[in-house]
């Protein structure tokens, strides 16, 4: 994911997430015109990379295509746990889906960590992976019977769960459910390796290849690109968030989510297994091997996209909270998250939406991707060759049968965006010298609402905030430097060039006209 320029945060460490920093950059070529191949793939994060890997080692030829370079997007900036263990999820699961569906999703999530462990052995990838035990510990005694009610639920669709009062972190906790033989990872050196085996033999990869649209034919789907179109028999989307949501209406059926990350080094070992909180702010842990030593990651401050401005306060906050539990030598990088979480919790994996049978869709990770996002690729690969999974129903995105339709008056506010700006003079130089160099801010002067970046050297420049997705309005994000729609999670640089799905095309200038 490439960010804004000139992000100068005043956070200690890098701003870069460590798995991007410490992982070869990559270099395929963009599409350059039109072409064909059975399966063309959207998005090259877990989901998305998995999916191409094993439908080219069934035999079909695959183009991933992805509007960066691969793997830096969600993917780039996961904690990287690999877990079936997704704080408090099966006594959830089991009460509302039933205990057929409850199992089908631990099954699929075990199948999932084992998928990456084989992979890793069979090609021999140098990527940290570790099996270590998963806990969801209590803070409190009011979570006590939650996590031990857990334990129980975990244990009762056949995970390698129980009850612990022993939690290896700092300070008191009241319990824990720990379920055995989990991993971590580094995602980016996993991921890249399986990438270079898809070039070749008709198949491809093509980076710096924006997805605009896809067209449903008899027979087929035309995937236009700002590039070129591929011609596929089936596509996949796998862009974190669907660029083509209209038959699905997704859109009405997750929401973003905001989440930030250290890595720090402590003055002492950290403890063996991964961790997070049971209820309340999230306070995740694990630990990474980094050359002179364990590279500490902790994770937290979640918030909906797009509701905060001052997202440096976040980084702020797991900080402050990890001096709190560990004496911290040093904080060496800082990044953040966007996750898509669902209705009910459970990913979107399937056809894209009943009558929609040539186009599957990979969404909704909730912060969990890692295993599931594994699990995705196994259930599409399947279902495009026409062979039966054994977890797809529980994942199935047709199991919500209302379709909310697009209002209109979003596409009135999106035919209206955009266009001259006549304003007071002295109106707007008023906004404008509020707004401290480097930052934005959206104001809104003589009824008309604009978004003002301005960059360290003065210049100024103008947008309209009408996010171009569905016509929301957009948010300044201070750390990241970043337009953020609160509605669906599209994401612009400081100049409103698209950073993240859904949206596909940039905000729209705002040309001040001084009366």
């Amino acid at each position: 994911m490439v960010e804004s320029p000139e992000r100068n945060d005043g956070l200690p460490g890098t701003a870069e997430s460590y798995w991007i920093a410490t992982s070869p950059e990559t270099g395929f070529p963009s599409l350059d015109g039109d072409g064909r191949v059975d399966v063309t793939v959207i998005g090259g994060g877990i989901a998305g990379i998995t999916t191409a890997f094993l439908l080219k080692k069934g035999g079909l030829t695959v183009a991933l295509i992805d509007a960066d370079r691969i793997a830096t997007g969600a993917t780039g900036h996961t904690t990287a746990k690999v877990t079936s263990l997704h704080r408090l999820i099966y006594t959830d699961l089991i009460d509302r889906l039933g205990e057929e569906k409850a199992r089908q999703y631990a099954d699929a999530n075990q199948a999932g960590i084992e998928t990456i462990a084989s992979n890793v052995l069979e090609y021999d990838i140098p990527c940290s992976f570790e099996r270590k035990p998963a806990y969801t510990y209590a803070e409190s005694e009011e979570s006590r019977d939650l996590v031990a009610a857990e334990a129980d639920a975990a244990r009762s669709l056949g995970l390698p769960a129980a009850f612990t009062e022993d939690v290896p972190l700092p300070g008191r906790a009241h319990g824990a459910v720990v379920v055995e033989n989990q991993a971590q990872f580094h995602p980016r050196n996993y991921l890249l390796l399986l990438a270079g085996h898809l070039p070749g033999e008709g198949s491809y990869v093509f980076e710096m290849t924006r997805a605009v649209d896809l067209e449903e034919q008899a027979g087929g789907v035309a995937v236009k690109t700002d590039r070129g179109t591929l011609s596929t028999d089936y596509a996949v989307l796998a862009t974190h968030y669907p660029i083509y949501d209209r038959p699905g209406a997704y859109f009405a059926r997750m929401r973003p989510s905001r989440s930030y990350a250290l890595g720090l080094r402590i003055n002492e070992p950290f403890p063996d297994g991964i961790f997070i909180n049971a209820a309340g702010p999230v306070h995740s842990w694990r630990s990474q091997p980094a050359g002179d030593g364990d590279l500490v990651i902790v994770g937290g401050a979640a918030h909906d996209t797009g509701t905060v401005t001052d997202t440096r306060a976040h980084y702020r906050s797991v900080e402050s909270y990890a001096r709190s539990v560990y004496p911290v030598r040093s904080v060496d990088y800082h990044w953040s998250a966007q996750d898509y979480i669902t209705a009910d919790r459970v990913p979107y994996i399937g056809r894209l939406a009943e009558g929609h049978d040539r186009i599957f869709v990979a969404t909704g990770f909730g912060k969990w991707g890692m295993a599931a996002g594994t699990v995705a690729g196994m259930i599409l690969a399947d279902l495009i060759r026409g062979r039966t999974n054994p977890w797809a129903e529980v994942f199935d995105p047709s199991r919500f049968r209302e379709q909310p339709e697009y209002p209109d008056r979003v596409r009135k506010r999106l035919q209206a965006a955009g266009g001259p700006f006549e304003v007071d003079a002295d109106r707007i130089d008023r906004e404008v010298a509020a707004i401290p160099p480097g930052e934005g801010k959206v104001v809104e002067v003589d009824g008309q609402m604009v978004a003002i970046f301005r960059d360290g050297g003065g210049g100024i420049t103008t947008l309209d905030p009408t996010c171009m997705h569905m016509g929301c309005t957009v948010a300044w994000n201070n750390a990241e430097k970043s337009w953020d729609c609160p509605c669906h999670g599209s994401r612009y640089d400081a100049f409103g060039k698209v950073l993240g799905s859904p949206t596909v095309r940039d905000l729209r200038g705002k040309k001040v006209v001084r009366r």
